[in-house]
């Protein structure tokens, strides 16, 4: 096998001795994966690399992402009486870091064929499909 060029992989063992307790702390206060990489002294693909890369590091990766989250939700669940709380950057933050939506609207369109022997149709029945058609604006298909 090649030996490849450049700079030699980052791992765990190249990050603070403590890095663990250092992740998890921050995690506890509702720091972001920016905050904790910065704290780890690396830039964030570093970061989203290694945890691709190394399980125990994913794992507590996972973890801190839990415990961030329920911070925020904390905060907010204990702010409820505050009302120099901010809730709306509160309910923005969980919206763009958690997923958090309004609502999730799901659009299915179908296209559906059929054939219609319209020989066996009568006239008056054939002007009320058409008119239908039109006020549908279904402008595809022939009669």
């Amino acid at each position: 096998m090649k030996k490849g060029k450049g700079r030699p992989l980052f791992t765990v063992k190249d990050l603070p001795e403590n890095w663990e307790e250092i992740i998890l702390k921050l995690s506890k206060e509702g720091a972001s994966i920016v905050e904790l990489a910065v704290e780890l002294d690396i830039c964030r693909n570093t970061f989203y690399a290694l945890s691709e890369r190394d399980e125990y590091f994913m794992n507590t990766v996972k973890k801190c992402k839990e415990l961030c989250e329920a911070w925020w939700k904390r905060k907010g669940r204990t702010e409820l009486d505050n009302k120099d709380f901010s809730y709306t950057g509160w309910y923005m933050n969980m919206k763009n870091r958690f997923g958090w939506a309004d609502k999730k609207e799901i659009k299915e369109e179908r296209k559906v064929e059929t054939s219609i022997d319209y020989s066996k149709l009568d006239e008056s029945t054939l002007k009320d499909i058409i008119k239908q058609l039109k006020s549908e604006g279904n402008t595809e298909g022939t009669l």
